[in-house]
């Protein structure tokens, strides 16, 4: 009998076959099976094999992880989202709907997700608009950056943030500069100019205007701003480095598929390189090991790889080498409005793509207590407990006059992995009155009886009582 999974299989078999045009026996031939197990497989009647499933992937081109439950549930978390937005009110949209549609028409599925994306922008679009025509602003219309931030962070999702050319790419050069001392700057600037012939100078902020870092590709000089502490002057030069060494490993990443506009294969090529600069200063085996040892402590860690905090979270959620696997973290950075600018999860836990976020995610109290640590035992929904690790950050600045922009930043992990960093030292894991209850959004939320609730959750239908009022203005009352 096939399981879930494998019957799902089934279903984007037959879908990929019949956007090639290909019918049954043509495939079956190439696979070196019968026509009647391929129909068998495609019914869920019959499990799929490993070695077929990795013949199916290359006779179409596609990513195994495309094919894997993984994929399927984010896109169902997308598109309950979508279905999430209040033009759906009157719909009775179901969860196991939802789930057919991207398990059984998974291009209809992406269909949908894109529709929705230019439905977002025309209405956002048709709002700003209607703000300069009325005088109450002065906009210049939806932000054309979304859409391939969005992009780029669906690929570091789907590589789950691991990138072994990234890695293997900077352990060369970590062996071959021998960057172990304390004189890094000094031989990331020698590799520079013996390698690519770039020279670097150091300028003061008021000739640098708002950039930290500038390169002249036609007089190959790298300008560094003086505001740059150390550890951030090597990072800004181990990502030059990278944009020249790695150059035809980022060209191949930014040339996926999925990436719709040059804005998104520009931001592959940064984002890339920033991980090339972070997987230098900080290799993974030593980092890997010396995070082990300190129980994941970020402040000891940042310390010891002269690199600051937000750098320490980023790196620790990319430890996910084939067997030296790091605790699966996810991690995140909103802004003091709520806007989240990055996310990633390898944790589990998914993050809302359309829509805000849970306001009782401990992230979000750290304005009011910036610079300590604060943690958390949250619950979601489906009863999957994870444990926060979270801190206010402050962008550098170029002098008193400079603007200081705080951010929050966090990262998380399962439950069952807490107890591996030092964090967790003398927090009840167990307890349920420590559990804090939480959920994606408001409108995906089922917990009704929350009293931070913005929206009413798309399960249960509005009621308005005049009489009666309850936690908050969309919490069900009983009636007495």
């Amino acid at each position: 009998m096939a399981t879930r999974e494998s019957s799902l299989l089934g279903a984007k078999v037959r879908a990929l076959r019949r956007q090639r045009n290909m019918s049954q026996v043509q495939l079956a031939e190439r696979l070196a099976i019968s026509a009647s197990y391929l129909n068998l497989i495609e019914h869920n009647r019959r499990a799929m094999p490993a070695p077929l499933l990795i013949k199916i992937a290359e006779i179409f081109d596609v990513d195994l992880r495309a094919l894997s439950a993984e994929h399927d549930a984010r896109t169902v978390a997308d598109l309950m989202e979508v279905f999430g937005d209040p033009i759906f009110e009157q719909d009775d949209v179901t969860t196991a709907e939802v789930r057919d549609l991207a398990a059984h028409a998974p291009t209809a599925a992406r269909g949908v997700l894109k529709l929705y994306h230019a439905f977002r922008e025309s209405r956002e679009a048709a709002d700003n608009l209607a703000m300069k025509l009325s005088g109450r602003g002065d906009l210049t219309g939806v932000d054309a950056s979304r859409l391939p931030t969005e992009e780029v962070s669906d690929l570091v999702q789907r590589h789950m943030n691991h990138f072994p050319e990234m890695e293997e790419g900077a352990e060369a050069l970590w062996r071959e500069a021998q960057l172990g001392g304390d004189d890094m700057q000094q031989r990331l600037e020698h590799r520079l100019e013996r390698d690519h012939g770039i020279q670097v100078q150091m300028q003061r902020p008021a000739d640098m205007g708002d950039a930290v870092r500038r390169f002249d590709p036609e007089k190959r000089i790298l300008h560094l701003s003086e505001v740059l502490r150390r550890g951030s002057r090597n990072f800004q030069l181990a990502y030059q480095i990278g944009l020249e060494r790695q150059a035809a490993a980022l060209d191949r990443y930014a040339s996926d598929p999925q990436l719709t506009s040059d804005s998104a294969r520009a931001l592959t090529r940064v984002v890339l390189a920033n991980y090339f600069a972070s997987a230098v200063l900080m290799p993974y085996a030593p980092f890997a090991e010396a995070a082990r040892q300190e129980r994941y402590d970020i402040d000891l860690l940042g310390h010891r790889f002269r690199t600051s905090f937000e750098q320490v979270c980023h790196r620790l959620t990319a430890l996910r080498r084939p067997g030296a696997e790091g605790v699966p973290f996810h991690f995140v950075r909103v802004d003091l409005a709520g806007n989240i600018s990055k996310r990633f999860s390898a944790s589990g836990l998914r993050f809302a793509r359309f829509s805000g976020a849970c306001p009782r995610w401990t992230l979000f109290q750290c304005f009011l207590t910036p610079g300590m640590f604060r943690t958390q035992l949250s619950q979601m929904p489906d009863g999957t407990s994870y444990f926060w690790v979270a801190r206010t950050v402050q962008k550098e600045g170029g002098g008193y006059h400079a603007p200081r922009t705080l951010l929050a930043v966090a990262i998380g992990c399962e439950v069952s992995h807490a107890r591996k960093l030092v964090y967790a030292d003398g927090v009840d894991l167990d307890s349920r009155e420590a559990v804090v209850p939480v959920g994606l959004t408001c409108r995906l939320c089922e917990r009704t009886d929350c009293e931070q609730r913005a929206f009413p959750p798309i399960q249960h239908p509005l009621k308005v009582q005049e009489n009666v009022r309850g936690v908050s203005f969309f919490a069900p009352v009983g009636e007495r």
